[in-house]
């Protein structure tokens, strides 16, 4: 099984959606990690479900698989990086990012995405873990019982710095929730380099099972930041050999954020560069 790439929307925000998602099918892409974001497709702005088939439609033609992702910074909270999280003290502010993931569902499952990514946030000043964890519990809840509903599975991602880091915080809130069948892993290849304390290839090994989508680039150890293929650290064949054997069908996405000011050039040699390292397009 050969994988299957995709590029990040957040790592083109300087074009309209329709010109990105023509530039990924043109540079041989197989689909596209889509964030819900004011620039491209707007999970608040009225007529949400004539705008998403009208994107389903046009990555029908193009021939591209979606999968939806949630990390826009300024979605929810235009002062706020990332905020209001499923973490806050405040209850109606946690709803807030419940209702977006949930309305995210929706959008995954209109699309035909393979999945929904979405991650904890980090923990407010001055709350305790268990608090933080319930938090995390009772916030998530009506995503991954919507995600069941949709058949689309909502996959949770360990990011540095949050309250959920790690792939053992994956499974510890897997734990909480009594392992339901739609909660899956995002797994993020450089957040392993950075964090995990296995190689990448081993943390892709070992995450198999729970793989619901994969995003990648390059990193250096200790140092969350994402980085341009050959810029940092990781040796990319074994991953991309471990990645193979899991079996995962989803997409495996480039994640740049803050290269968009490059973005159709990042698109071009990053996927040049993942070919090169033994794993087909």
């Amino acid at each position: 099984m050969t994988i299957r790439y995709g590029y990040g929307t957040n790592g083109l925000t300087d074009l309209r959606l329709d010109d990105a998602l023509a530039l990924l099918a043109d540079l041989g892409y197989d689909g596209v990690g889509l964030t819900l974001d004011h620039m491209h497709l707007d999970p608040l702005a009225p007529e949400l479900a004539a705008r998403t088939s009208k994107v389903a439609a046009r990555l029908a033609e193009l021939g591209l698989g979606v999968t939806v992702e949630t990390g826009a910074r300024y979605v929810l909270d235009p002062r706020r990086k990332h905020g209001p999280t499923l973490l806050d003290a405040d209850p109606e502010a946690r709803a807030a990012r419940t209702g977006l993931l949930v309305t995210a569902v929706q959008v995954a499952a209109d699309l035909g995405a393979h999945a929904v990514h979405c991650f904890s946030g980090i923990t407010p000043e001055g709350t305790d873990p268990d608090t933080a964890w319930k938090r995390l519990e009772e916030s998530i809840t009506p995503v991954v019982d919507a995600a069941g509903a949709a058949g689309v599975p909502v996959a949770i991602e360990p990011e540095p710095g949050h309250l959920l880091a790690d792939i053992a915080g994956f499974h510890r809130l897997r734990a909480l929730l009594g392992d339901p069948e739609p909660l899956g892993l995002t797994l993020d290849i450089g957040h392993c380099q950075c964090l995990e304390p296995a190689p990448p290839a081993d943390c892709v090994r070992d995450a198999g099972p729970w793989l619901r989508h994969v995003q990648i680039e390059d990193m250096r150890r200790g140092v969350h930041e994402h980085l341009p293929f050959g810029v940092g650290e990781i040796d990319f064949p074994p991953v991309l050999a471990a990645l193979e054997a899991t079996g995962y069908q989803g997409l495996t996405v480039v994640e740049l954020p803050r290269h968009s000011h490059a973005g159709p050039e990042m698109a071009r040699t990053s996927l040049d560069f993942l070919r090169s390292k033994g794993a087909s397009a």
